[in-house]
């Protein structure tokens, strides 16, 4: 493509080093998408003909369906996806292929197919993410007024529900929508047209390519154009942090899955077992999930790295964009689809889950609750509960068990009606600010993930 001014055939070690073909390919419809695009306005500026524009456009069109049929051969001497489709192109159809590439470079032409491409992942991983979501809120649903510990510093804390507990994940996961429907939002601007840095003194319809690719506007300087990875770096963040939250999620599923915990139990085909122990149920699907995330960051590491010392405009560092971009998409769209169909098939052992959230410790709260509203200063409640706790502790008595002589020697502040804060179900309905774990807030709460999901 550059044999005028070389008069040396390309190294086989640089060919090697420089292609992205064996990667890029994958930008292939987005590419022919924007060249039927382009070859568009140069058909409304009067450089193609009718009939030129018609060999273009369905050349491009029988390029694709032989690559989505497994039969095209890509090229590593052609460097990448961009012009192994031009040279055969060309090759089809003859003079018409080589007038396509008039008014745009390489550069603006990746830039373009990225944002395409960008742009649909972005759509199906937002459809994942409603799917997970859905996963979550049906088992929410099934387990709603099921009661188990809530844990900080993995300590015992206070009680909540496996519902209330399944529902942060699906606030998480609106976050991680809104994140990404945000990222696709600003790259939505189309840079083709931008050429390889400055333009082109051929000038076609920006605004109509534009509006035929679906992208709202058109970029405005044609420098930030072709240097802009903001977009990449971003939607890399918003999978990074999606990566982040089901990481947690399965943290959580680990420990609940785990002998100690005996809370939820997975399925089998979202196990595995062990080549040596023979009792051994591994939830290695949470295990992955949790390690695949630190590729999700070092993804997001590893651009804007590249990104940072590069002076304007193009450079081909930025090559190197590709593959973390497309690892990260493959790995979180994977990790949606696998964690949904996990957490569609997990049961929760409500025996377990029932005899765990029955520790009065769990109440030691509500009990400074109590007091306060006895008049009691929070800070003085705290320390007249602590040292209720400190004569559970050592005399082996359930804190509900202490009797009321054992209180009221602690604080004639306790009153006769103490051992009514050890009522779960009292201690659940006391709960009534917006976002607590009580009943009526959950079930308006799955009603309304129900509906927006639906």
């Amino acid at each position: 493509m550059w044999k005028g001014r070389f008069s040396q055939p390309t190294a086989d070690l640089v060919q090697k080093y420089g292609e992205s073909v064996s990667y890029d390919w994958k930008l292939y419809k987005h590419d022919i998408a924007g060249s039927i695009a382009h070859a568009g306005a140069q058909l409304r500026a009067g450089m193609l003909t009718e009939e030129e524009f018609a060999s273009i456009r369905d050349g491009l069109l029988s390029v694709q369906a032989d690559i989505e049929a497994g039969n095209f051969i890509w090229s590593q001497e052609l460097e990448d996806v961009h012009m192994n489709i031009e040279s055969e192109l060309t090759r089809r159809i003859g003079a018409a292929g080589a007038k396509l590439h008039t008014a745009r470079s390489r550069n603006d032409q990746v830039a373009t197919d990225t944002r395409l491409y960008c742009r649909a992942e972005i759509d199906a991983t937002v459809e994942l993410l409603h799917d997970m979501q859905r996963a979550l809120v049906t088992k929410a649903a099934e387990y709603a007024e099921t009661m188990i510990p809530g844990y900080t510093h993995l300590q015992r804390a206070q009680p909540v529900t496996v519902g209330h507990h399944l529902l942060a994940y699906v606030e998480m996961l609106d976050r991680d929508v809104s994140r990404l429907l945000d990222c696709r939002r600003r790259l939505n601007v189309s840079p083709l047209g931008s050429g390889a840095i400055a333009g082109s003194t051929i000038c076609l319809d920006r605004v109509g390519i534009a509006e035929e690719l679906g992208f709202d506007a058109v970029t405005e300087n044609s420098m930030d154009a072709i240097a802009d990875r903001d977009y990449i770096m971003e939607m890399l963040f918003a999978l990074a942090v999606v990566g982040t939250h089901l990481s947690r999620l399965s943290e959580d599923l680990i420990l609940w899955c785990s002998a100690e915990f005996g809370y939820a139990t997975l399925s089998d085909a979202h196990t595995t077992g062990s080549s040596l122990m023979p009792q051994k149920k591994n939830p290695d699907v949470c295990e992955l999930t949790r390690g695949k995330t630190g590729r999700l960051y070092g993804n997001l590491t590893a651009v804007m790295v590249a990104v940072k010392g590069l002076p304007l405009t193009y450079n081909r560092d930025l090559q190197e964009d590709k593959e973390p971009l497309f690892d990260s998409v493959a790995t979180v769209q994977l990790a949606l689809r696998v964690n949904a169909e996990m957490v569609a098939a997990m049961k929760i052992n409500t025996a377990r889950t029932q005899a765990a959230v029955s520790d009065p410790m769990l109440l030691a709260t509500d009990l400074a609750d109590y007091l306060v509203r006895r008049g009691v200063p929070f800070r003085s409640a705290h320390s007249l509960v602590g040292r209720a706790v400190a004569l559970s502790v050592e005399s082996g008595t359930p804190l509900n068990e202490l009797t009321l002589a054992q209180y009221t020697e602690i604080s004639p502040e306790y009153g006769a009606d103490v051992h009514e804060v050890f009522n779960l179900e009292r201690a659940f309905a006391l709960r009534t600010n917006p976002g607590a774990p009580n009943a009526a807030n959950t079930a308006r709460r799955l009603a309304f993930w129900q509906e927006k999901l639906a």
